[in-house]
């Protein structure tokens, strides 16, 4: 498959940034890809994907509209995905002033510029499930009410309604992507399903660790990151702009995720893990869980791997893990 369509993808080092390069590399885009400082910053996610390559790097600071609008001018993009920005919901608690900044002025930034530059790019904003709060056992679809309870929360549900401001106000293509917990190999060592299963290893090959978490009767929606990009892919594909609740529809307890993942090694997880009251959010989301119908009906996808495939998956990439 072949393309002439040039894609700008904003936070390309982390995780979804490098599995949509990726994607869109294999589609025969022309990828480029924004650091704070590109020359200074490691991409060792698009290395893993054997991709570092193959991206065109330049910086650009979204909280800064000047090398916002300079960059986009720079490449004029047919397509925008905007994935930068503070992503440790624990961690906008410590500071979230420039989780605001970064996430909600970020967002703007990008949007004002391509009215100003009056370029028909389509845009694709990165959502949030946290911006759905507790769910209360009821998958959220894209009309359920929004309801944060973190400042990551606020801020990516002010980007939201940012995004359909513009798209409504000045007729652009504009669209949100509202993903739940999507994970891989490339999760950062802060996410708490690597955190688990990279102890669970090592302690299956001698460590004595013991692995404190807090509240495990959480439930999550868990899904496969590479498919979830590919979700990405499609909603900008799609003839009007619109908003897509992008999930497996399923929800399992944190307490479940650990217990197969200790299984997995032949470990019961109660001998290693302890709860621990410090790793407690102050304001913790008791149940989080998508109703992805809509991009079924739409878009033609659906995840289909669920949060077994994705424990297996992870643990046999610990022993090649770098």
């Amino acid at each position: 498959m072949s393309t002439n369509k040039t894609a700008l993808i904003t936070g390309i080092g982390g995780q979804d940034g490098a599995y949509l390069a990726q994607l869109l590399l294999g589609k025969g885009y022309n990828v480029f890809g924004t650091s704070r400082d590109a020359g200074m910053s490691h991409f060792d996610s698009l290395a893993r994907l054997g991709i570092a390559g193959q991206v065109n790097l330049l910086s650009m600071a979204p909280n800064d509209f000047k090398s916002t609008l300079t960059a986009i001018s720079k490449v004029r993009p047919d397509e925008i995905y905007h994935l930068a920005g503070q992503t440790s919901v624990g961690l906008s608690f410590e500071q979230p002033s420039e989780t605001i900044e970064s996430i909600t002025i970020g967002t703007l930034n990008i949007l004002e510029s391509l009215r100003f530059l009056e370029l028909p790019a389509k845009f694709y904003h990165a959502s949030s499930s946290e911006c759905f709060g507790d769910t209360k056992g009821i998958p959220a679809d894209e009309l359920t009410a929004f309801n944060p309870v973190s400042p990551y929360a606020v801020a990516k549900s002010a980007a939201h309604w940012l995004v359909k401001n513009y798209r409504e106000a000045n007729k652009m293509f504009a669209a949100n992507g509202i993903l739940f917990n999507h994970e891989s190999a490339l999760r950062p060592a802060r996410f708490v399903t690597q955190k688990v299963i990279r102890s669970a290893y090592r302690i299956s090959v001698g460590s004595k660790e013991k692995l404190n978490l807090g509240d495990l009767s959480i439930v999550r929606d868990w899904g496969w990151a590479p498919e979830y990009v590919d979700a990405m892919w499609r909603i900008l594909q799609a003839d009007v702009a619109e908003d897509f609740v992008i999930a497996t529809g399923e929800a399992h307890s944190l307490e479940d995720f650990v217990d197969q993942s200790f299984a997995y090694f032949g470990l019961k997880w109660t001998d290693h893990v302890v709860q621990n009251k410090e790793f407690m959010r102050p304001n913790e989301i008791p149940w989080s869980q998508g109703n992805p119908q809509k991009a079924s009906d739409k878009l033609g996808w659906k995840a289909t791997k669920r949060m077994g495939d994705i424990i297996q998956i992870l643990a046999e990439s610990q022993s090649l893990a770098p």
